[in-house]
C-alpha cells in the first residue's frame, strides 16, 4: 500500500513542478510548484520541498539532466539509520523522499548570534567518521550543510559522499572554530555580507593553494 505522501508526490507535486538547471555551477531554478507545497531550498542538483500535511518528510527532486541521484541513493543505503543523518524513505526515478531534519545551519547560527557548543562539532566529526567507516568519503561539508538542534550536530547534505577526491572543507571549518570562535564571539550576530566576504576569501585561498601545489609538482 502506497504511503499517503507518496501518492501526493506522484499525483500532485511532480506533474505540477517545473525546475531547470540553467547553469551547472549555480543552484537549479524552481519556476513553478503547486500549493500547499513549500520550497525548502535548492542546490546545484536538486530542489527540496515539503508539504505541511507531512511535516516529517521532505522531497528532493533532481532537475532534468543533473546527475547524482543513483550515488545519493547508495550513500543513504550505506549510512542506514544514524541520529546525525537523514534517512531515505523512498527512491524514485528522479526524486528521493527523506526524513526531515530540523535545526539551524551553522551558517545561520553565526548570522543569528546563536552560540555553537563544541558538542555540535564533535557530533558532526563522529558522524563523518561513521560515514567513512561505511566506505564513504565526506565531501562538501560546510556551514550551510550541517545543523545544530538542541545543542547537537546534524549533517544535512550527503549528495557528494561518493566522490573520491579529498575535501578539506570540514577540517578547515573545525580549524576556524578552534582558532577564531572565541567565547566573546559566540553571542555576536555576524551579518550576511561579512560571511560572504569570508566565503569568497576562503574560495580564493583554496584556489591559491591548489595552484601553488600544482606549480610545485611540475
Amino acid at each position: 500500500m502506497l504511503k499517503p505522501w507518496l501518492i501526493e508526490i506522484q499525483h500532485h507535486l511532480l506533474p505540477n513542478l517545473e525546475i531547470h538547471s540553467e547553469d551547472p555551477f549555480e543552484p537549479i531554478v524552481v519556476h513553478v510548484y503547486p500549493k500547499p507545497w513549500r520550497l525548502v531550498g535548492s542546490g546545484n542538483y536538486a530542489a527540496v520541498l515539503m508539504h505541511p500535511g507531512y511535516p516529517d518528510v521532505v522531497v528532493k527532486v533532481y532537475a532534468p539532466g543533473r546527475p547524482g541521484i543513483e550515488e545519493e541513493t547508495e550513500v543513504y543505503k550505506r549510512i542506514g539509520k544514524h541520529p546525525a543523518f537523514s534517512e531515505c524513505l523512498h527512491a524514485g526515478e528522479n526524486f528521493l523522499v527523506l526524513r526531515r531534519l530540523t535545526g539551524v545551519t551553522l551558517y545561520n547560527c553565526l548570522q543569528r548570534g546563536l552560540a555553537i557548543p563544541r558538542q555540535v562539532i564533535t557530533d558532526i566529526d563522529q558522524a563523518l567518521d561513521y560515514a567513512a567507516s561505511r566506505g564513504l568519503n565526506p565531501h562538501d561539508v560546510h556551514g550551510k550543510n550541517v545543523m545544530m538542534l538542541d545543542g547537537r550536530g546534524l549533517v544535512v547534505d550527503v549528495s557528494d559522499f561518493m566522490k573520491s577526491e579529498y575535501c578539506s572543507m570540514w577540517d578547515d571549518l573545525k580549524n576556524a572554530y578552534d582558532r577564531f570562535y572565541y567565547p566573546w564571539v559566540r553571542g555576536m550576530r555576524i551579518p550576511g555580507f561579512a560571511l560572504n566576504v569570508v566565503r569568497k576569501s576562503y574560495r580564493k585561498w583554496k584556489r591559491f593553494r591548489r595552484a601553488r601545489g600544482t606549480s610545485r609538482s611540475v
